[in-house]
Order: C-alpha cells, then sequence, then structure tokens
C-alpha cells in the first residue's frame, strides 16, 4: 500500500500576499522581513548545517532530551495520532518519535519549501511503511487544510521542535499557538521545543558561528528573494550580526547596510542608510513559567516539561483545553 500522498500545493495567490507582506515590513522604520523568506531549498540545506555547528546547542539539547525521555513522550503522544510537524524541513527529529512512539499512525510535515519537504516526506515514507505520510507545502502561519487520512486518528497532536515559537513576538506566537490549537483540535496535543533563558554569551555564540553558516544562511535570504521577487538586493552591500536584546529577552539577527543604497521591490525604492539594518529574526526566549503563562493564553496547558541538565532548553508537553 503507497504510504504516501503528493504534495499539497500551496494556494496560488500566495506570491502576491507575500510581495504586499515583504513590502509593508520594508516601509516600516525599522524594517522588517519575517524569517519565513530564509527558507528556499538552499536555506534549508544552510540551516540544516547550522544545527550540527559547535556553538549552536538547541538541536543538540532537544535531541538529548527526545532521546532521554522517548518513553515518557511515546505515552504522552497516545494513540492512533496523527502527527502533525510545523517546519518539518528535514524532518531528523521526527525519526526519534516515528521508531519509539508506536501510537503514531499518520505523519503530516508541513513545511514551506516543497522541494525539501517532498524529498524527506518520500525517504520517510520508504522508512515507515505502516505509517500514512502525507506532506503539505505550506506557510503555516497562514490557514492551510489538511489532508484526509485514510485511517482517521482519534487524536492530532502538533510537533513543533527546534525552538522555533520563539521566532515570533508574544503576540505572534499566541496567535500561532491558537492556528496549533485549532489544528490539534478537541482532545489534541502540542509537543514543542522553547529555548530557556540563560547566559547572554551562550545565546549570542550560537547565532554567531565560526564557520559563518549563520552567516551565509541570513544574507541568502536576499538572493532568495531577488530570485522570487524580483528585488535587486546586492548581497555583497550587506553583513550579518546577531545580538542578545536582554530588554526583550530576544536574540535579534540584523542584515546591515555597508553603504547608503536604494533597493526595488514590487516597483517600490527602499534608501538605507550605511549602518541601518532589515530584522528578519528575533529569537525569543522564556522561562518556564512565562511559556506557561503563553500556553494558557492559546488554549492549551502545560502537562509535561523535560529538560537539559544545564537547562538551556526544554521539550514540552501540552494539552488542549476545551474552551
Amino acid at each position: 500500500m503507497d504510504n504516501t500522498a503528493s504534495i499539497t500545493e500551496p494556494q496560488s495567490d500566495r506570491r502576491d500576499d507575500d510581495l504586499a507582506e515583504l513590502i509593508d515590513g520594508l516601509r516600516l522604520p525599522q524594517k522588517t522581513i519575517s524569517p519565513k523568506y530564509f527558507y528556499d531549498e538552499y536555506g534549508s540545506e544552510l540551516f540544516e548545517q547550522i544545527t550540527r555547528q559547535p556553538e549552536y546547542y538547541p538541536t543538540r539539547t532537544e535531541l538529548t532530551i527526545l532521546r532521554m525521555h522517548i518513553d515518557e513522550i511515546s505515552d504522552a503522544l497516545g494513540e492512533r495520532v496523527s502527527l502533525i510537524e510545523f517546519g518539518a524541513g528535514a524532518s531528523v527529529k521526527v525519526r526519534l518519535l516515528l521508531d519509539h512512539a508506536p501510537g503514531i499512525d499518520v505523519f503530516v510535515p508541513v513545511d514551506i519549501s516543497g522541494d525539501h519537504l517532498a524529498l524527506a516526506a518520500q525517504e520517510l515514507a520508504g522508512d515507515y511503511p505502516n505509517i500514512e505520510v502525507l506532506p503539505v507545502a505550506a506557510d503555516f502561519t497562514r490557514p492551510f487544510e489538511l489532508p484526509t487520512p485514510k485511517r482517521i486518528p482519534k487524536r492530532n497532536v502538533v510537533f513543533f521542535p527546534g525552538s522555533t515559537i520563539g521566532n515570533f513576538a508574544p503576540a505572534d506566537a499566541e496567535q500561532l499557538m491558537n492556528t496549533m490549537r485549532t489544528v490539534a483540535k478537541s482532545g489534541g496535543g502540542l509537543l514543542i521545543g522553547v529555548d530557556l533563558k540563560q547566559g547572554a554569551g551562550v545565546m549570542a555564540r550560537a547565532y554567531n558561528d565560526a564557520a559563518g553558516i549563520t552567516a551565509a544562511f541570513n544574507l541568502n535570504m536576499l538572493t532568495h528573494l531577488n530570485r522570487v521577487y524580483g528585488s535587486d538586493f546586492d548581497q555583497t552591500c550587506f553583513l550579518h550580526r546577531a545580538i542578545y536584546n536582554e530588554r526583550h529577552g530576544r536574540i535579534e539577527m540584523h542584515l546591515v547596510s555597508t553603504e547608503a543604497q536604494t533597493v526595488t521591490l514590487g516597483g517600490e525604492h527602499f534608501k538605507f542608510a550605511a549602518g541601518e539594518y532589515i530584522l528578519p529574526e528575533c529569537s525569543y526566549k522564556y522561562t518556564v513559567d512565562e511559556f506557561a503563562e503563553l500556553a494558557q493564553r492559546s488554549g492549551f496547558r502545560v502537562t509535561q516539561v523535560w529538560t537539559d541538565v544545564a537547562q538551556h532548553f526544554s521539550l514540552q508537553f501540552l494539552d488542549v483545553v476545551d474552551r
């Protein structure tokens, strides 16, 4: 039996919506671009390289937590589960769940990078013939349609690893978690990675690796925008910078203009002064109590928290609260 389906394509008008969003962001006094534009095929490959850099602790720490507590996590997932991963990418972490959580019947990887997703989904379908794999190429920050599995699940559980929730400002994170609650439905759950507040130096080094992979990832966004949306960013006139903003409790990724210049996008011209920067990503950090408050506002209840010994990172399981 074929356990995979062709990728559900994004809505045809998404490009126009994206272009309008990009223009609105560059019109702001603090120019901003959504971090989702990091993820063309090359950007996805670069991010996988970032996760293997010695300075980048979240991925290896989260994998350690998964391995140490996999039996408890499997019990929390339950039986006859449809596991829906937001921002699936290469689906490395989910393999631990698919290997050790027998209750998973269906896996729905959702990612904006269709080519990258297709390859990962094909490999997963071959490796897990008893699990129905239904990939969806979509922007998970917007409504998307879930595919209908052949085996109707008892519950939906959203999987959102990697501390990606920190890429969203608290109000936007709450909105996204409300979307996840809608996808999980009554009786469902959320397994989520949350980066914890710690020493500023440890956090800043994670985004300034010595090999320069994060810098290449940041700058590749401009190449992606040129190719897909017809802008004329000159990558050589920008540089990468990452700092910890203690007041807001977040790492900030900057694309800094090295000179006075004008960039064109969608027929509009955007002036940059030397030293002015675009803010493409903020990575918010939480205490355990702060994240529990966010979960409560979003219609979830935290039922399990697993951390590493140093308490750099947490993996948390949340149940949907019926309203």
